[in-house]
């Protein structure tokens, strides 16, 4: 227990994560976010022209993702996620017309590597051995000077996979990155990279028990109300104005900043904070998926990527976007919608639609901007940060998010 307050600004997911570490400790926990509800990039929203609640966008995780999995179990939602029993993911190719199933065994040792049936089409063994060149790079490296990209496993399941992980084009990504994703997934086996998703939505998995855990604890929640300045007095902050009030801290007090990079650097420009984006456009159509519908299907040769089949819509993912993201709304559902139905085997009558356009989804997965990444702690003993964004050994994803924000809560409890 400790009775210093801890203010923690921004309620997005890694806002969030840091505020339910620090309840559980029995720290005193003043969370403020600028918008009207909490969950940053990780909200739903009834959405009135399809009449039904949708995602911002679309997130797949990994059963692998401890930092996620124990924030789920703490807030009281492990079974927020649903996903196949075995690491199964199913691939498209709607150029050819190819459709596979990659198929990997639980355990460490990748015995599906050795049955043709479940590895990738017309590959063999020792291309994937040539993955392991990615663990020799050296942190200033791409993907593309550590890796031989080209060929069917690189074109079927390498560059699909860093493409969604990075939210970068895969070649120009960071080689250390790519290491850290496959340290953490296929190196540990199948039972580390299972395929899940939020069950009935995001809000519903991450979001809403978080509330309803943070209201059982010594936690205050304010929303919108924007942090305008932060004082800072020698090799501490001493103060910080929250729409009209000023919020002085006493000597115990810290602050958690879980505010996106260019809110960050507004704030504090002593901080140095990434400053190239990545876009992703997600569409949401509202179609019942056909019952043979795989819950996440990967597609190649087209301009969708990624369609999830929920009980009442089909959704895409486009990661990297910013090729497309300026295209008028209605031209990138028929394209998509174009995709889908010929994977899926539908009428390309566009259905109810919704599309969710975010320009700066995620910071770009360059060598360059790793560098910009700053660590948790700060030069101000009470200020540490939290943020996918951050230096967290991972891609800005949703357990990168959760990894900074409980660093961040050991950090101020510390």
């Amino acid at each position: 227990m400790t009775s210093r307050k801890v203010f923690v600004i921004g309620a997005g997911l890694a806002g969030l994560s840091a505020s339910v570490a620090l309840a559980a400790r029995g720290a005193e926990v003043e969370l403020i976010e600028s918008a009207g509800q909490p969950g940053g990039r990780c909200r739903s929203y009834f959405d009135a022209g399809l009449g039904m609640t949708i995602d911002n966008g679309n997130h797949l995780l990994l059963s692998g993702n401890h930092a996620t999995m124990a924030y789920l179990r703490t807030i009281g939602a492990e079974g927020a996620l649903i996903g196949p029993d075995h690491a199964h993911l199913a691939f498209t190719d709607l150029k050819t017309g190819k459709r596979w199933t990659i198929a990997a065994n639980d355990g460490a040792f990748p015995l599906w590597l050795f049955d043709r049936a479940k590895r990738v089409p017309d590959t063999a063994l020792f291309d994937y051995a040539g993955l392991l060149r990615i663990f020799a790079a050296g942190k200033d490296e791409t993907i593309g000077e550590a890796l031989d990209c080209k060929g069917v496993l690189w074109d079927r399941l390498l560059e699909p996979f860093f493409l969604a992980a990075l939210n970068t084009e895969p070649k120009t990504g960071s080689a250390a990155l790519a290491a850290a994703l496959v340290r953490e997934t296929f190196a540990k086996g199948g039972r580390a990279y299972r395929p899940r998703i939020a069950h009935p939505t995001l809000a519903d998995a991450f979001i809403a028990p978080a509330l309803r855990y943070l209201a059982n604890a010594p936690v205050h929640v304010r929303l919108g109300e924007r942090l305008r300045r932060v004082e800072r007095i020698g090799a501490r902050i001493a103060a910080l104005d929250v729409g009209e009030q000023r919020l002085e801290l006493r000597e115990g007090d810290r602050v958690v900043l879980a505010t996106p990079p260019w809110v960050t650097a507004e704030l504090v420009p002593d901080i140095p904070c990434p400053n190239e984006f990545r876009a992703i456009v997600n569409a949401h159509f509202k179609f019942v998926p056909p019952k043979d519908a795989e819950p996440i299907l990967g597609l190649l040769g087209g301009t969708a990527e990624w369609v999830f089949a929920f009980a009442d819509r089909l959704s895409v993912t486009v990661s990297a976007a910013d090729a497309i993201v300026d295209r008028p709304r209605e031209d990138l559902a028929t394209c998509l919608w174009r995709d889908v139905a010929k994977a899926h085997g539908l009428a390309e009558t566009l259905p109810s639609w919704q599309v969710v356009k975010e320009k700066r989804a995620t910071i770009a997965a360059t060598p360059t901007q790793m560098r910009l990444r700053p660590k948790a702690k700060t030069k101000w003993k009470n200020l540490f940060l939290a943020g996918d964004w951050t230096d967290t050994g991972l891609p800005a994803t949703i357990e990168g998010a959760i990894r900074s924000g409980q660093k961040a809560a050991d950090l101020a409890i510390a």
